[in-house]
């Protein structure tokens, strides 16, 4: 069973200094919102997240000071993590069904349509982004 003590190990183990807070869902026995963290702001952003969803088996990570890019592979390594809807800084809606039995998310919202294809610059610009945070070298 998926803990929010293997997910705070897997961010914490990243090697990265970054800010955070995670919140699970649980979807059977006491049915708790589960809670950890090192950063009091991002610890109450995944917990008001995770309850006003309120899916069962699902997590929700909020982070300061670092990437999602940072710990994505590690999260997917965690055995119980199943699928990861996204890891993104854009707003996100969370598209939600709900039935007797309880909810479930069917997928997400992430961030808005492009206005129009990169040029030559905006490639330039992208790549060195991407190495300034280390995920290219």
């Amino acid at each position: 069973m998926l803990t929010v003590e293997d997910v705070y190990e897997v961010i914490v183990q990243s090697g990265i200094s970054i800010k955070f807070g995670v919140a699970f869902c649980e979807a059977s026995g006491v049915r708790l919102l589960r809670w950890d963290g090192n950063d009091q702001e991002c610890i109450e952003a995944a917990k008001r997240n995770a309850m006003c969803v309120g899916a069962g088996h699902s997590f929700f990570i909020f982070l300061k000071q670092g990437y999602p890019i940072n710990i994505l592979n590690q999260l997917k390594s965690v055995p119980e993590v199943c699928r990861i809807f996204c890891a993104t800084s854009n707003p996100v809606q969370v598209i939600v069904a709900k039935t007797a039995q309880g909810r479930g998310i069917m997928g997400v919202i992430d961030g808005e349509s492009p206005l129009g294809v990169e040029t030559e610059a905006d490639q330039d610009e992208r790549k060195a982004f991407l190495r300034k945070i280390g995920y290219k070298h």
